[in-house]
């Protein structure tokens, strides 16, 4: 019984303060119980900013307040404001000496600092024989609200690192704060200052390179490395790579595990059309993560500053290395050139994996990209199928099924089990566009998609068919006064076989090189059920990697 007399009178002591409170004070008090309410660490972190909004105070304000609060209570509360609050007590030609003074001194360039402000003030006062004039610490808090504006006007524009956290800013004017690992993913390419040649030695060209990069913890997540220029479907390739637990065989030579795999919460990217496409937004949503474009330009620093690192470290030291400045390439460039799309490829994958990612950037701490990555994972990411990842390797469009469950797509006409009960209905297709031979069909309903079937091209089912081969042999028999249908497109297929011995595109030589390298790479099979044969060229075979990770020997074997 005396303990509920004892906790009445404490409420009724509570209840008297809080009345004695002003209304500031008690809008305070409802800020703060806002944040003691229980919730997860992202909305806390959304909370708190929407407290300092309200309050005009920054977050670590907030925080200050909190803790303040749970030490002592109301009384933390009940802080005295004096009369003359935002009023300076000094003459107002110092005033006006010392704003002048920062701002003239802080434009066009030049830098000064509230220190440097005083040691002004006292040598003006030295001049005028003045032996009263205003303080380091006044000159400060005349000068305070100017650096507060400033500081958050340059807020708004890349909030950047406060403290131990990092915020990115979203063209739509949202600000993302990264809390941890998988958060917060941003995409990027380049091209790779290296000149590559094919299997038989024959000069090709430079690369591109794609990476997705951990924002949290700076790691590499995945990469696409080839001859594509940037688009959808190369950021698509890039993000299942990430997505995806990635495995090598033994010809990498690996001390070390790649072993991140999981999905963003969001998607953070320059505004190129290849990462504004309705096939990236498709896959966010079926994914089930958010695209966010870049406010500016130069909030891509994270995703950027790993191309100069792999510059400096690895592709500088390669044969066929061209420089970033073209009139200032090295003369030996094309001369020495003897890399091939595979070899680079092994070769970027084991720097990553042994060196970058267990490397400690400057910003992290003891940690390294990797550790920082493991330890800052909220949960096990879930591991997705391949099924579910085809997405991210095809293309889409809309068809309808006729009767007994056939489909029209590029000219060809499709047969798949199970489709004739669907005639009638308009459908979306998935296929890859290396080979159409076979496409995925899925039944829409509302946001959600089933999956069907696969519908095979009728009399191509044994055969390798591209879109772009498929678009060009209907042109010709088109040309040629022929119907198009899939005997005649059949034809076209085979026909191809004799034209072997002609000397082919530099066109033709990049997407032979990619496919090699595809297939020698072993991914995870779009069907488990079928193996795939891993394709090793003559050249190729002759090659191997070193077991020692010691890439200036690498160097010395190619030269």
């Amino acid at each position: 019984m005396l303990d509920n007399h004892t906790n009445r009178d404490q409420e009724a002591e509570k209840d008297e303060i809080v009345t004695e409170l002003s209304a500031d004070d008690r809008h305070l008090l409802d800020m703060i119980q806002q944040l003691l309410e229980p919730c997860d660490r992202i909305t806390y972190g959304e909370k708190q900013r929407e407290v300092a909004a309200k309050l005009g105070k920054s977050v670590r304000t907030v925080r200050r307040l909190v803790k303040k609060w749970e030490q002592q209570g109301l009384a933390a509360l009940q802080i005295t404001t004096r009369a003359d609050k935002g009023k300076h007590r000094i003459d107002s030609d110092w005033q006006d000496f010392i704003i002048k003074t920062y701002k003239d001194n802080n434009k066009d360039g030049k830098r000064m600092s509230p220190q440097q402000v005083a040691i002004r003030v006292e040598a003006k006062a030295e001049e005028l024989g003045q032996k009263k004039y205003p303080s380091y610490r006044t000159v400060y808090r005349v000068l305070q609200p100017i650096i507060e504006e400033k500081e958050r006007k340059a807020s708004i524009r890349s909030r950047g690192w406060h403290g131990s956290r990092l915020s990115v800013k979203t063209r739509d004017g949202k600000d993302l704060s990264v809390e941890h690992s998988n958060h917060v993913w941003q995409c990027d390419h380049t091209l790779v200052d290296l000149l590559l040649v094919d299997q038989h030695g024959e000069l090709l060209s430079r690369p591109w390179l794609t990476t997705v990069i951990d924002t949290y913890s700076r790691c590499i997540i995945g990469i696409n490395l080839g001859y594509d220029a940037p688009s959808s479907q190369v950021v698509a390739l890039a993000l299942r790579h990430a997505i995806l637990p990635k495995q090598y065989g033994s010809e990498y030579a690996l001390h070390c595990d790649w072993g991140t795999y999981g999905k963003p919460e969001h998607f953070y990217t320059d505004g190129g059309k290849d990462f504004r496409s309705n096939h990236l937004q498709q896959i966010g949503v079926q994914l089930g993560f958010a695209c966010h474009l870049r406010d500016r330009p130069s909030e891509g620093g994270i995703v950027e500053r790993p191309f100069g690192t792999f510059n400096t470290d690895l592709f500088s030291t390669l044969p066929g290395y061209t420089g970033s400045n073209v009139q200032k390439r090295p003369e030996q460039a094309e001369k020495e050139a003897s890399l091939t799309l595979r070899e680079l490829e092994r070769l970027l994958v084991r720097y990553i994996v042994d060196k970058y990612n267990p490397s400690i950037d400057a910003r992290m701490g003891d940690q390294t990209r990797y550790q920082r990555w493991e330890a800052g994972l909220i949960a096990a990411p879930n591991l997705i199928s391949e099924e579910n990842l085809r997405i991210c390797l095809m293309r889409q469009t809309r068809r309808s099924i006729y009767r007994g469950g056939y489909l029209q797509f590029e000219n060809l006409t499709y047969r798949g089990e199970n489709l004739a009960g669907y005639a009638g209905e308009n459908v979306v297709l998935r296929f890859d566009p290396k080979d159409i031979t076979t496409v995925f069909v899925y039944h829409q309903i509302g946001s959600k998609e089933d999956f069907l079937a696969r519908a095979y091209a009728q009399d191509l089912e044994t055969e390798q068919l591209s879109l772009d081969e498929a678009k060009a042999m209907s042109r010709r028999i088109r040309q040629a006064g022929k119907e198009i249908s899939n005997r005649s497109i059949l034809a076209e297929v085979r026909d191809r076989d004799t034209f072997v011995t002609q000397k082919k595109t530099k066109k033709e030589r990049h997407k032979e090189e990619q496919s090699v390298m595809q297939k020698a790479k072993q991914p995870l099979p779009l069907e488990p059920e079928e193996e795939v044969e891993v394709a090793f060229t003559e050249s190729e075979a002759e090659y191997q990697m070193p077991e020692v990770f010691d890439y200036e020997h690498l160097i010395k074997e190619k030269v």
